[in-house]
């Protein structure tokens, strides 16, 4: 773990108040502690099964049931061994699982750097439209002329949001759009006779971990950049750097440590200065949609996680998409195929796949990438407007800012100012004052019914308790939170074993993480 350099030393934190928070909050967060909301393990389906039971009722076959027809080593010799349920037994199986379970549309999900806001579910309504959910990716676009029309729409919206002249949809999750746009900055340096020179790609020691991934994947070498005091890129460590071997600068803003990146107009004009370009990870656009445009300030491609700022589930392995913006010279280098319309006054006004693009870099997804995903995030646009986009941004940024002035007695907090949609603090005195961890900290949490923040990241932090309430929650269940993080402070100090030992009230508590997943218990294969 990368010990951080830069931060102020810890200092002990404040013991007495409850920075501003109601005495209803405080009853209310003891009375989830004893409550023991979880505590009751759930049997598998396998165990609760009685032989007979059955949730359906079904008429015999009255057609063959074509088992003639396969060899007979391709048969089974007797039926699976499948849970026997009755349907109401099967429903609040899941339901109960679903009450232990963590996820937004039960409480406060605060994963700093993810962005895990409620998802409107008018989203969910759209996309399960028939003419949504029903089409085939290998239809005659003849037959899918609602679904480009769409998608088209979509680019549009995303490069007004941007800045950007053009949009590609195709990629499916946020690295994989990290990975088309460092190919899209690889082929422009190719155009221009530069492929083979520019391989190097800078990028800041608080980058997400998928950044050096993508630069790997597309034969780059990845150069770190030091941060500054203050927690953004050093310029004097940028201006060293950079040279004519340079193919980009890949930077977050605001940064993942939640602070706005206040030099971003002069780090564009150093690296455009070198010859090389600015590509922009868009994890953290929750805090400027509708009120900066990256392009305006010179960024030249910039994915976008619909599925963390645009509305639509996310987390648990997916679904996401992760569509890059890029500027005019950059266009021509996008993923095939592109949307076109038939100009007004032509034959027709339908759209039309274009895949008469020689420059392009090729397809980097099946179809048209995650295409219910991109349904939800056309939607809650479209039921936001600017306006709309704009007081969401400025609401996260808001609810941020106020969870942390409820928290910084308590908590360090290493990069002191105005946070943007996130922040993060740092648990390095209850560490080292009082033996407990950030992970301590975080299984402590899930007794008072709240999912754990992101923790020990970014890696530049010791200790690091990464936040990001969003915009979508009320200032009750941010009081609710920060008094549950209070007290988990206060009881560090008072009965610091107690912490130790937390969980106490889930089904699991602390499993070994390492054997869990070499030796998983596969009881239901029995």
């Amino acid at each position: 773990m990368a010990e951080n350099t830069t931060s102020p030393e810890c200092r002990e934190p404040e013991v007495g108040g409850a920075g501003g928070i109601s005495e209803e909050i405080v009853a209310r967060a003891a009375a989830i502690v004893g409550s023991g909301w979880s505590c009751a393990p759930e049997p598998l389906s396998i165990e609760l099964s009685r032989s007979g039971r059955t949730g359906y009722s079904l008429p015999a076959l009255d057609v063959p049931d074509g088992g003639d027809h396969f060899p007979e080593e391709m048969l089974r010799s007797k039926a699976p061994a499948w849970p026997e349920m009755s349907e109401n037994e099967v429903v609040r199986h899941f339901v109960r699982l679903s009450a232990k379970n963590h996820h937004v549309d039960k409480d406060l999900y605060p994963l700093g750097s993810c962005t895990m806001k409620y998802n409107p579910k008018v989203n969910e309504v759209a996309a399960r439209l028939p003419g949504m959910a029903g089409l085939h990716p290998m239809q005659h676009e003849s037959t899918i002329q609602g679904a480009l029309e769409l998608m088209w729409e979509l680019e549009r919206q995303l490069a007004a949001v941007s800045g950007f002249d053009a949009v590609s949809l195709q990629p499916a999750a946020g690295a994989q759009g990290e990975l088309t746009g460092l190919m899209v900055i690889r082929a422009w340096h190719a155009s221009r006779g530069e492929g083979g020179t520019r391989r190097r790609v800078l990028l800041p020691d608080s980058a997400h971990g998928t950044n050096p991934a993508s630069v790997t994947l597309n034969g780059y070498v990845t150069q770190e950049l030091k941060s500054d005091s203050g927690g953004s890129v050093d310029l004097d460590s940028l201006e060293e750097a950079l040279g004519d071997d340079v193919a980009c600068l890949m930077i977050t803003n605001p940064n993942t440590l939640g602070l706005f990146e206040s030099n971003i107009d002069r780090i564009c004009e150093l690296v455009h200065g070198s010859g090389g370009l600015i590509y922009m990870d868009g994890a953290n656009l929750n805090a400027l949609m509708g009120i900066v445009r990256p392009a305006d300030v010179g960024v030249d491609v910039m994915h976008f996680n619909l599925h963390k700022t645009f509305g639509t589930p996310h987390g648990g392995g997916g679904p996401g998409a992760g569509p890059i913006g890029v500027t005019a010279d950059l266009e021509p280098f996008l993923p095939v195929p592109r949307i076109r319309r038939q100009e007004e006054g032509g034959e027709d006004e339908q759209f039309h796949l274009d895949w008469d693009r020689p420059s392009s870099i090729g397809k980097v997804h099946a179809s048209f990438g995650n295409f219910g995903v991109l349904v939800k995030a056309w939607t809650y646009i479209r039921s936001l407007g600017s306006d709309g986009l704009a007081d969401a941004s400025r609401a996260a940024v808001i609810n941020a800012n106020y969870l942390l002035g409820k928290l910084t007695d308590h908590y360090h907090l290493p990069y002191p100012g105005r946070c943007m949609h996130e922040f993060v603090l740092s648990g390095c005195l209850q560490k080292s004052q009082h033996g407990v961890t950030t992970t301590d900290i975080a299984k402590r949490l899930l007794d008072y019914g709240f999912y754990a923040p992101t923790v020990y990241f970014p890696l530049i932090v010791s200790e690091a308790i990464m936040i990001e309430p969003t915009e979508t929650e009320t200032r009750e269940t941010l009081d609710l939170y920060a008094q549950a993080l209070i007290e988990i402070a206060r009881a560090a100090q008072t009965d610091p074993d107690m912490i130790r030992e937390a969980p106490h009230n889930t089904p699991v508590r602390r499993p070994d993480e390492a054997q869990a997943a070499k030796f998983p218990d596969l009881r239901w294969r029995i």
